[in-house]
């Protein structure tokens, strides 16, 4: 056989195992086919399972776009009652006693031409460290002591003064007020120290401006002597009762 032949063979297989080649690794692969991907390991059953907060889910429904339909100021109280134990029916933040002699007040102002609106509202309160409760407004409570009352607490300026959770998503105020009533559950310079940066906190959360009582920018000759005032206040509580010697 001469060399021209087998190099004309030696083609022809080469050829052929091409081609089967070509078929073999050509075909598409079925459904499930290839590289095999690991499951995510499934969440444990017995893990408790999380609520979401109510300015949560109200933040994540204007992330969204708001729900469909009405559905969702009755999403809204269900989540309430199960996350804020009860809502304006509540006994959480109601004062020990109706006494009081001093009540400090600040605002927390919408800036010109705009309000501050209700959803907006409860999620810079949450996040602020407020609950919703007595009488359908926002207070902050003595932490792990919530029977002492409230040490101060947050009201829409517009009457009655509640925050309506049935139609917070429509709320809109040009105020809220945040009142210290005193005695407090705490000293009342405590008490002023824990309600000034939540105001200013909630100021910044909601783009509002903190005013005084008389709904002035409040400054820090202001600041400065409402604390001179509590100090005083304090020192006046702590000080024994003035009694008249006894006749000899």
């Amino acid at each position: 056989m001469s060399d021209v032949t087998l190099l004309r063979i030696g083609i022809l297989i080469a050829g052929l195992i091409l081609v089967a080649a070509i078929v073999f690794f050509g075909r598409p692969r079925k459904p499930g086919q290839g590289k095999r991907v690991p499951r995510e390991p499934a969440a444990s059953s017995g893990a408790p399972r999380q609520e979401p907060t109510l300015g949560e889910q109200i933040e994540r429904d204007l992330a969204q776009g708001g729900t469909a339909g009405g559905s969702t100021s009755q999403a809204e109280l269900e989540l309430f009652d199960r996350t804020l134990e009860g809502g304006a029916n509540s006994e959480l933040g109601r004062r020990v006693s109706e006494e009081f002699d001093k009540i400090v007040t600040l605002y927390l102002a919408a800036r010109a031409g705009q309000k501050l609106h209700g959803p907006d509202i409860v999620v810079a309160a949450e996040k602020a460290g407020l609950v919703y409760g007595y009488m359908g407004v926002f207070h902050r409570l003595v932490e792990n002591h919530p029977d002492r009352g409230p040490v101060f607490s947050v009201a829409n300026i517009m009457k009655p003064g509640s925050f309506d959770m049935a139609n917070i998503q429509s709320m809109e105020t040009p105020a809220i007020a945040f009142f210290l009533t005193l005695p407090a559950p705490v000293n009342a310079l405590d008490a002023w120290e824990t309600m000034l940066p939540t105001a200013q906190r909630m100021a910044e959360l909601l783009d509002g401006v903190v005013l005084d009582e008389q709904r002035n920018a409040l400054g820090r000759q202001r600041i400065a002597h409402i604390r001179d005032e509590l100090r005083a206040y304090d020192r006046q509580r702590e000080a024994p009762p003035l009694t008249k010697p006894a006749r000899w």
